[in-house]
């Protein structure tokens, strides 16, 4: 299983390099506008102990550790945007590079991550 996971997270970081960084990025103000007007699905891939530093209220919280059992949890329909975020955005920015070898479509990531979220003082909630 941890072979499995490292063999992922590899793949995810070299694929990182080659996002099309103009469309599948969003600000991070855009992403807390979206995500605050219903509009767009966040999910927050951050490992389990980093949620507890607090999250986005109404955010899906998925580890990316468990990517691989929980993925149908991820919307594969083109009609339902994605946002996914992470602490910096280097994971979320590996993930989505993933997801779109597997065919997603309407996923994007946020740049800057939870940490400008907290940064910038924005609300944070416990995770439930």
């Amino acid at each position: 299983m941890l072979r499995k996971m490292a063999a992922m997270l590899m793949f995810c970081a070299l694929a990182a390099c080659s996002a099309n960084d103009t469309k599948d990025k969003v600000t991070l103000e855009q992403a807390r506008a979206e995500h605050e007007g219903g509009k767009v699905l966040l999910i927050d891939i951050r490992e389990k102990s980093e949620h507890l530093t607090g999250i986005a209220e109404g955010a899906i919280l998925l580890p990316m550790s468990e990517l691989a059992q929980k993925q149908s949890q991820i919307s594969k329909d083109p009609s339902q945007p994605v946002l996914l975020i992470c602490n910096t955005q280097y994971r979320s920015k590996a993930t989505l590079n993933m997801l779109k070898q597997q065919g997603y479509q309407n996923v994007r990531y946020v740049e800057g991550g939870m940490s400008q979220w907290a940064a910038k003082g924005w609300p944070l909630v416990a995770p439930r």
